[in-house]
């Protein structure tokens, strides 16, 4: 599966230039883990952090203007750093597979004449077979909607002479798009021929932000099979027949999960009612009547949905969970990020997680290299650091002290 090990932010809101961590340009650091836990205090920059990757989701499938009003963003001025001069930019570094040689996607955002938010430059970078060191080569280079793209599994710039010059480049074609406020990957990646820029528009489509909330999931939605939860979790009934129909063995582990998990629940199914919609069903053991979703706890109802969303038979490549914890008791938590790694972990159909969290329960689960501690600083902006970067949190997570106890001592987070 796919995996993101380095994305950099400049100039989105209180993140005025972060990074976590491997980059193209700084590959002595670790790549980021397939399960990474964002901690710090309100208003630190959780949520913003969190958003960036919905905004990019947003930006790929609706264009950047409309990406900077969705969510209640507010329209680019209010994205955009307060007090700086560049334009806000992102930086994201993946391997499609392991061993895979990894790709740099490059995107800038400004605005154009008439103060409308435009792509100002986007790139993809990729090494040569065999290049180990040097500025990678771009493969799709586009200013304000016009550049060049090379086509193929490999194609890139031709190679110099033995005068340094070029020329010719026969595998590249000019690109002038229409509409500068939308993604060029999200043009070129439906074309056949640039199958490099295909698999990262489909990675980047596929993300999985959840937006769940138990009310949402309470809802009564026409009947019908659905093969994935969607971002609200208004579906969860419709997912759970058709994990019922097509994946039954499946849907049993996570029924016998949840009832190790949640006392009582010996039974979860579907039953359609007469007017065509669907209703979702837990049967406790004490009692001889099913319970509907409308009647059971919040927390019951958020966990069923996150194990339902890590069995899926073609699980989302990255997902996004902003405080699992809220509405869970404390002692399923650590639970909880066990789950969510030996998902993140398996060697097939696992997805990268990517959670941020106030709960120290939920650290202690968690190892150094998978936390990082975001902080705002004086000047209103936020910087962000990895917990394996301090020799004393290392020192003292040798000696078998709970990660989440020292945060909460605040080892983790000093300022």
């Amino acid at each position: 599966m796919p995996q993101i090990e380095g994305i950099r932010i400049q100039n989105y809101r209180a993140l005025r230039d972060v990074s976590l961590g491997r980059l193209w340009n700084s590959q002595s650091r670790e790549p980021l883990t397939p399960l990474v836990a964002v901690i710090g205090k309100n208003g630190s920059g959780k949520s913003t952090l969190f958003d960036v990757f919905g905004f990019l989701r947003d930006a790929l499938l609706v264009g950047v203007e409309e990406a900077c009003d969705l969510k209640q963003r507010g329209g680019f001025h209010r994205l955009k750093s307060a007090g700086t001069n560049g334009p806000i930019s992102f930086e994201l570094y993946y391997r499609e597979a392991p061993g895979a040689r990894p790709i740099t996607y490059e995107l800038s955002i400004g605005v154009d004449s008439r103060d409308r938010p435009i792509v100002l430059e986007e790139r993809l970078r990729q090494r040569r077979k065999g290049q180990k060191h040097g500025r990678p080569y771009s493969f799709l280079q586009l200013q304000k909607g016009e550049g060049r793209v090379w086509s193929g599994a490999d194609g890139l710039p031709a190679q110099p002479d033995e005068l340094g010059e070029i020329q010719e480049d026969p595998g590249s074609t000019e690109v002038r798009l229409t509409d500068p406020r939308k993604l060029g990957i999200a043009t070129l990646g439906a074309l056949r021929e640039h199958s490099r820029i295909a698999l990262f528009r489909s990675f980047l489509e596929n993300w999985y932000l959840s937006y769940f909330t138990p009310d949402a999931a309470r809802s009564l939605p026409l009947a019908g099979p659905q093969r994935h939860l969607n971002l609200h979790g208004d579906n969860l009934g419709n997912v759970v027949q058709f994990m019922e129909r097509e994946h039954p063995g499946a849907f049993e582990k996570i029924r016998s999960r949840i009832a190790q998990r949640i006392p009582g629940v010996s039974k979860i199914d579907t039953k359609k009612t007469d007017d065509g919609r669907v209703l979702l069903r837990f049967n406790d053991s004490a009692f001889q009547d099913p319970f509907l979703a409308q009647q059971v706890s919040d927390g019951t109802l958020k966990v069923f949905a996150y194990l339902l969303l890590l069995e899926d038979p073609e699980p989302p490549p990255f997902i996004c969970i902003e405080e699992p914890e809220n509405g869970l008791y404390h002692k399923l938590l650590d639970v909880l990020a066990v789950e969510f790694r030996a998902h993140a972990e398996k060697p097939n159909h696992s997805s990268q997680l990517f959670v941020t969290t106030h709960q120290p329960y939920f650290v202690d689960a968690l190892k150094p290299e998978e936390v990082w501690i975001i902080s705002k600083q004086k000047n209103g902006y936020s910087t962000v650091s990895n917990a394996s970067d301090d020799p004393l949190i290392l020192s003292l997570v040798q000696q078998e002290l709970p990660l989440g106890g020292l945060w909460y001592s605040d080892y983790l987070d000093k300022r």
